[in-house]
């Protein structure tokens, strides 16, 4: 009865850990952040007075919202063209309101459009973001300056400069220029001509109206984050806008700032030798912000002083990042880039999980390929430590006869029984937890893979054979609705596909080779388990599913090839 009752209670666990997780982790890893006061600054055109740090403009507010199409056209605008990004930049308010991902689409179809990252105010999905300055006895541009620029387009061979002269003895300049990436520099220089010395303070900002539609979850971050002294931070979310305790200020030497979507990145990164403050905070509707100050200048007449950061607007691409991280075309490397996507504990070991995935990707040219391929490489590794488990197996099976003459011999006294049976172990040379080394083992690489296919947008809108277009979806063909032919989806927990049935009939069959267990409540939950996981992996997306099949495949084929070698074994399966 105690055992019955051991496993009934492992069952719950079980559950409770594969349902009730993400509830779990949010009460036990609460996001860690303090609130603190905030100063005020004056609103700007198209916002409401919120609080901000210094310099930086107020957060955006809900606006009254029009086409896309028609509000491009209510400022002279700057195109921007690279291989991966076009776009504009409005000249009023030198604002980078316009960036669309040209590699990129919004679905699977091919008429899809490109993905739009920034957008005006006054639009749906408004983001933007710009540079600009504050300072004592200084008239800083703001949302209505109208810039004059040295030229019509920016790529990565033709730099533009916005000029703009304030009238009262200064000058201000933002030279911009972009790779052949997603990376745009800005470097902003004020000139003082004029009589007296004023304090000048240069800042940048990320302005978006609303937040993602992907939920932020404990797997996956989405929302605002940074590196600030050397450190990712992934604890402060939309909520600690939305409620004040955000902090009104992170200082930091180096790093970055800005939000994370689980594909894009948009991203601040002042100049890594100097200290800036940092600070998320809301606007009066659903407005959200991300910006920046560096430290402020007093700048005497006749002199200048000049101040580069850069915004990274686009996808996570894995090698981008790195590269961004490593210091590319000589820019000043940015530490941690890469932490963009959220890899979690086991960093250390997911990303070589990917770099192998991206390169049998790269030798094959198909990422379904490329994840069975995976799986052979995994099991191959793992083929020693297989082998221990089934032989392990078979000298269980062998001894289970003593096993069960000491079980009713003891029957009535538990520790004198688990005495005995480890004294049995130990004469026969049989470790009982040897066949579960396989499965804690695969643990970290299951799960590393769940995040690579999850996070990494190589593996976004990849396609395998036949109906399976998205290996990072989960599969889209359905019992309940016929595989697509009834005009309806299930819900998820019931949304049985084509891949989560042949994974039940895999692991029914890695089951039946097994040996039976003695216990009928251990033979009963054997025997619904594979059915279980069906319902469980379902909604998952279906390249784990792949790799768990093909690991149930190649399971099967071994535990066949060694019943030859143990011959006690087969006879214990076929009893």
């Amino acid at each position: 009865m105690d055992d019955k009752r051991n496993i009934l209670l492992a069952m719950v666990l079980t559950a409770a850990i594969l349902f009730g997780w993400p509830y779990i982790a949010e009460t036990l890893f609460p996001g860690s952040t303090t609130a603190a006061s905030k100063q005020e600054a004056q609103s700007q055109s198209g916002t409401n007075t919120v609080n901000v740090a210094p310099g930086a403009p107020a957060a955006p507010t809900a606006t009254v919202i029009r086409s896309r199409d028609i509000v491009l056209q209510d400022s002279a605008r700057i195109a921007i063209e690279t291989p991966k990004l076009r776009g504009s930049i409005a000249l009023k308010g030198a604002r980078i309101d316009d960036i669309v991902l040209a590699t990129y689409k919004e679905t699977l179809d091919k008429k899809s459009p490109d993905v739009t990252l920034f957008s005006p105010a006054g639009t749906t999905n408004a983001q933007f973001a710009g540079f600009g300055w504050s300072g004592e006895g200084l008239k800083a541009p703001d949302a209505n300056t109208i810039w004059q620029a040295s030229g019509n387009k920016l790529t990565p061979a033709t730099p533009v400069t916005l000029r703009w002269n304030n009238g009262q003895g200064q000058l201000f300049e933002i030279a911009l220029r972009i790779d052949d990436n997603y990376m745009i520099s800005a470097t902003q220089k004020v000139s003082n001509i004029g009589q007296a010395t004023v304090g000048v303070q240069p800042y940048g900002f990320i302005s978006r109206a609303k937040r993602p539609t992907e939920p932020d979850t404990w797997t996956i971050h989405i929302g605002p984050m940074g590196v600030f002294n050397g450190a990712a931070n992934y604890d402060i979310d939309y909520n600690d806008i939305d409620d004040g305790s955000a902090p009104a200020a992170i200082t930091s030497t180096g790093g970055w700032i800005g939000f994370t979507d689980k594909y894009w990145l948009s991203a601040l990164i002042p100049d890594q030798a100097s200290r800036f403050d940092g600070q998320f905070r809301k606007g009066a509707g659903q407005g959200y912000q991300a910006d920046f100050s560096a430290s402020p200048t007093l700048l005497a007449t006749g002199k200048s002083v000049t101040q580069t950061s850069r915004l990274f607007v686009g996808a996570k691409e894995v090698k981008t990042l790195e590269a961004y991280q490593d210091g590319v075309s000589g820019q000043q490397a940015v530490p941690l880039f890469d932490r963009a996507i959220d890899w979690g504990w086991f960093y250390w070991f997911e990303k070589p999980i990917f770099a192998l995935l991206d390169w049998l990707f790269r030798m094959v040219g198909n990422f379904g390929v490329a994840i069975i391929l995976l799986t052979f490489v995994v099991r191959a590794v793992m083929f020693p430590i297989a082998q221990k488990q089934f032989a392990s197996m078979a000298a269980m099976r062998a001894i289970q006869p003593k096993m069960k003459t000491l079980q009713e011999r003891y029957k009535d006294d538990k520790p004198k029984m688990q005495a005995e049976l480890m004294a049995l172990y130990k004469t026969e040379k049989v470790n009982p937890f040897a066949g579960c080394m396989p499965i804690f083992l695969q643990i970290p690489i299951f799960f590393a893979l769940y995040k690579v296919l999850m996070l990494t947008i190589e593996m976004r809108h990849q396609p395998f054979i036949l109906w399976i277009k998205d290996l990072s979806a989960p599969d889209p063909l359905h019992v309940l609705n016929l595989f697509g032919l009834l005009p309806f989806t299930p819900p998820s927990f019931l949304g049985i596909g084509i891949l989560a049935i042949i994974l039940g009939i895999t692991m029914w069959l890695q089951f039946r080779l097994n040996p039976a267990p003695m216990d009928d409540m251990q033979k009963q939950i054997f025997a619904i388990m594979p059915w279980m996981m069906m319902f469980v992996m379902a909604p998952f997306a279906a390249g784990l599913l792949i790799y768990w099949i093909t690991s149930n495949i190649l399971t099967i084929a071994q535990q066949s090839w060694l019943y030859s070698r143990h011959p006690q074994l087969k006879q214990a399966v076929a009893k």
